[in-house]
Order: structure tokens, then C-alpha cells, then sequence
């Protein structure tokens, strides 16, 4: 029997995480049926990846829930030192930029975990989608025409559903990754303990919402509290001195942990909505795709949280994905194109754990309190690029080495429509379909595409206009540049008719 007779739904996601729900609302608005299941009852209640760094602001700029996200959240504070019931003086551990015309988000904005979930879920219902709670997949099996996958519920009752692929986006633990047979090799960061937390205070702390507060000398072992922002809650992050402690989530420990740590008296502190122990580890599967399943998320690779990476590759991981599949099953792209999922994101995913790691075991081995910021540019994950890969094919030849080249991400430009109206480059990405930029006279392919979306840049009659110059400083000056939906640049080359052959590998 055929699977368009059978088929519950084009793609299964397990798990309701940031990577999960990305994905979801990517395959929503492209006309992809995808069923989500979570086996927690509701939407994770910890605030854990609390920092949005600019690449991952702008895949939600095109998902269309960036106002929710600016309107939610605010700045990361500068860090206060604290010893003795003193201040010790304000410090930055992280290096502020400011936009430029490619880089409009520009730093890392804080956002709960618990919140950018919440809003990803809004999104997906707008859209028509659902998360079914309470449903754990139980086992998956796989044919050449589908996925099958046996879920339970709370309430003893269980169902079979079949798709045309599935994707695990359930954690670190994922059952899915562990019932396929792939490995996960790592190493563990660092052997001590931390416990964090989701904490209200009184008014009567004298702690202020402008700081992130941080007792390195503590007894016991380092302990900070954030303000997280948007809402009335502190973050509070414990490190362990020892490597035998077991820290104690349960709320009155936490109340205790805080006091202890801290000049606050027990009056001061509040309720304790979230604590979760743990130790930090870097993992990473061995591999990303078995057949018709595909690894997201932690189910792929496993971060410290130094750096604030490990939620922004999960997001990144997913939209990546979710263009693909797409493109696959609506757009008729040969399915070889899934392949390229793998070759891009597991070396991006390498190198991000390499940064994290760093990052985590220099703060362990130099304090909390560095001379200069251990958060450079190089955590915003602007500059991750797919150079090399199949999808990235160059036909002209770059004028220097700090070119734009097939494989990089595609920058923002401030340009105008003909009549003068302000436009940028980042409204013409906007959605799920594929950009190209005619640049200098040069023709775009034809005939037109649904799926694609051309701009004349130059010429006799442009589309748009760039009397500041900066959409040629970001793209060049003459030629035809292909982007892809998800914001990179898949083709550059001279003329219309080399890009031609590239837009249908990409189901445009």
C-alpha cells in the first residue's frame, strides 16, 4: 500500500524544545503536515537557555516571531561582584557590538527558555499547528516508504503513527537516538557540580535588576544571580567546589543554597519555581540521519552552557532542516538533498562545542571576574558558514579573501524600493521561498517561480535601489546570488543560466 494512503502526517517531530517547535512552525507555513509529540505534560518550565544570540534573532526575525521575542525579553546586564554584603564594582563578561547595515541584530538578547518556548507554541497555533502533551514515542521503525512510530499516553492508552519522515528533538537522553543505535561520544567539562534555578526575591534585597550578580568566593563554591528579563524572576547558578556534591533541587534546599551563598536572609528569598542539578558535558552523536529520521537539538549534540550556544545550534539545526523537507515533500526536490543536512550541520556543531568548552574552562580556571570579556563576537554565530559543501557552489571568482562566497551566511543591506521607500535585504528573505539578487544589469532566471522570489539590483529597470552603497559592499557588484530560505548564500555566479540547474536541486 502506498504511504499517501497510510501516512498520519509528512514528518513526526518528537519533543516540544526550542528545536522541535522551530521546526514545526517552519514546516507549518510551507504547507507541511508535521504532527508534534511531547511526553511532559506541558512546555519546559526552566528558564536553562536564557540567551538569543544574533544568528538565531534573525532565523526568528523570518519565523515571524521576533516582535514577541524583543517585546519579552532585554539586554544582558552588565555583571556585579559581591563579597561580604559589599559590591566589589560592575564588569562585563561579554563584548557589546553595535548593528551595522548587515548585522542588524547585534547582541545577544536574553530571553527564559521557558518564554521563547511559549512563544514558538504561539506561532505554531497561529499557523494551524498543535503539540500533542503526555505522548511518549515508544518505538520507530522504518521502511523505504516511511516511518513508524508507537507512542503511550498518560492515561494507559497508545497509538501507531506513520510519516514520511520523523525527527528526535527530545533531549540529550533521546530515546530515538538510543533506538536507532547511534552513539554519542564526549568528555565531561568539568567533573564539578552546578544546580540552577528559577527564584523570586523580595523587594528587600537590595539587589537590583540592572546587575548580574555573582558571589565568586562564596563558601561551598561560586553562586550567581541574574535577573531574567521580562519577567520578576532571578536565575540563580550554583557551582560545587567538590566533585562528590549532589546538589538538592528541592525548593527549601534551594532556599537554604541561596542564603548560605549569598548576604540575603531567609525572609529575602522567595519561591523557587524551577531547580534543576547537573554537570557539564560536550557530546555529539556519531552521526545525524538514520534513513528517514534525522537527530535535532541535544538529541544530536549536548553543550556546556558557557557561551549561551547550545539552544541557538538546537534552532539553528531545526531550520536548516525544516527548508529541506520542505523542499522535498512539496516542492519536488530529489530527496538527496536531505543528505546535505548532516554534511553542513555536524561540523558546525563540532565547532561550536569547541567554543563552549573553552569558554566554560576558562571561566572554572580564571573566575568569574575576568581582566577582559570571554564573549566575543565569535558566540553571535554569524560567521558559521557551509563553505565547501555540496549546496554551495561558486561560479564567479571572489575579488579578495574577505568576499562574500557561496556557503556564508547572506547579510542584511538598507536599500530602497524604486519610489524610495526604506526596504532591506532582510525583508526581500523574509519567508519560505528562495531569493535571488540580479545584480548589475545582470537577468534573473526565467521563466518565474512560485518558490522564487527575484530582485533586480542596477540595470534599467531595478527592483530595488542601493544609493548607499551597501548592498554592493555586502554582494558585489556585478552577477546573479542565490539565496537559500534559510538565509545562506547557496549559488554566486555570473549569468542567470548557472543558477538554473542550482534552483532545482533546491525544489524551486
Amino acid at each position: 500500500m502506498g504511504l499517501n494512503n497510510v501516512k498520519d502526517a509528512d514528518v513526526l517531530i518528537i519533543g516540544a524544545g526550542p528545536a522541535g517547535l522551530t521546526l514545526a512552525v517552519d514546516l507549518a507555513r510551507r504547507g507541511v503536515v508535521a504532527r508534534i509529540v511531547e511526553r511532559g505534560e506541558q512546555l519546559f518550565p526552566g528558564s536553562r537557555g536564557k540567551g538569543l544570540q544574533p544568528r538565531t534573532q534573525e532565523v526568528f526575525d523570518d519565523l515571524g516571531v521576533m516582535a514577541a521575542v524583543r517585546a519579552a525579553g532585554g539586554p544582558y546586564p552588565p555583571m556585579m561582584g559581591w563579597e561580604d554584603g559589599r559590591r566589589l564594582g560592575a564588569f562585563e563578561m561579554i563584548v557589546r557590538t553595535g548593528p551595522t547595515p548587515g548585522t542588524p541584530y547585534h547582541d545577544i538578547w536574553m530571553l527564559p527558555q521557558w518564554r521563547t518556548a511559549e512563544i514558538l507554541y504561539a506561532r505554531l497555533r497561529e499557523l494551524g499547528g498543535e503539540v500533542e502533551f503526555g505522548a511518549a514515542c515508544t518505538g520507530l521503525t522504518q521502511d523505504a516508504d516511511g516511518v513508524t512510530a508507537h507512542l503511550s499516553y498518560a492515561d494507559g492508552s497508545t497509538a501507531t503513527v506513520r510519516a514520511a519522515y520523523a525527527v528526535a528533538a527530545n533531549g540529550g537522553r533521546s530515546t530515538v537516538r538510543k533506538a536507532l543505535g547511534i552513539g554519542m561520544a564526549g568528555e565531561t567539562v568539568d567533573p564539578r557540580p552546578l544546580l540552577v534555578a528559577d527564584v523570586t526575591l523580595t523587594g528587600l534585597t537590595g539587589l537590583d535588576r540592572d546587575h548580574w550578580h555573582v558571589w565568586q568566593h562564596a563558601r561551598g563554591g561560586a553562586f550567581a544571580l541574574c535577573p531574567l528579563a521580562g519577567t520578576g524572576l532571578f536565575q540563580a547558578v550554583a557551582q560545587y567546589e567538590s566533585e562528590s556534591a549532589v546538589p538538592d533541587p528541592d525548593p527549601e534546599a534551594v532556599r537554604r543554597l541561596i542564603v548560605d551563598r549569598t548576604h540575603l536572609a531567609e525572609s529575602e528569598v522567595g519561591e523557587v519555581r524551577w531547580a534543576s542539578p547537573f554537570r557539564a558535558r560536550a557530546a555529539m552523536a556519531e552521526r545525524f540521519r538514520e534513513g528517514r529520521v534525522f537527530l535535532v537539538g541535544d538529541a544530536a549534540h549536548i553543550h556546556s552552557p558557557a557561551g549561551g550556544q547550545g539552544l541557538n545550534t538546537s534552532v539553528q539545526d531545526a531550520y536548516n532542516l525544516g527548508w529541506k523537507l520542505g523542499a522535498v515533500l512539496r516542492g519536488g526536490a530529489d530527496p538527496v538533498l536531505l543528505d546535505s543536512y548532516e554534511e553542513e550541520r555536524m561540523p558546525v556543531a563540532a565547532g561550536v562545542l569547541g567554543i563552549s568548552t573553552r569558554i566554560h574552562r576558562a571561566e572554572a580556571e580564571g573566575g568569574a571576574e575576568p581582566k577582559e570579556p570571554r564573549r566575543t563576537a565569535e558566540v553571535h554565530q554569524l560567521g558559521l558558514t557551509y563553505r565547501g559543501t555540496t549546496l554551495a557552489v561558486d561560479w564567479r571568482t571572489p575579488d579578495d579573501a574577505t568576499a562574500l562566497r557561496a556557503g556564508d551566511r547572506a547579510p542584511d543591506a538598507p536599500c530602497t524600493l524604486p519610489d524610495g521607500t526604506p526596504f532591506h535585504l532582510f525583508d526581500a528573505f523574509r519567508g519560505p521561498h528562495v531569493t535571488v539578487l540580479a545584480l548589475g544589469g545582470a537577468e534573473p532566471p526565467a521563466p518565474d517561480r512560485a518558490s522564487v522570489v527575484a530582485y533586480r539590483v542596477g540595470g534599467p529597470a531595478p527592483d530595488l535601489l542601493d544609493p548607499d552603497g551597501h548592498l554592493r559592499a555586502g554582494y558585489g557588484d556585478q552577477g546573479v546570488v542565490v539565496i537559500r530560505p534559510d538565509g545562506y548564500v547557496g549559488c554566486a555566479a555570473d549569468r542567470a543560466d548557472e543558477v538554473t540547474g542550482y534552483l532545482t536541486t533546491l525544489g524551486a
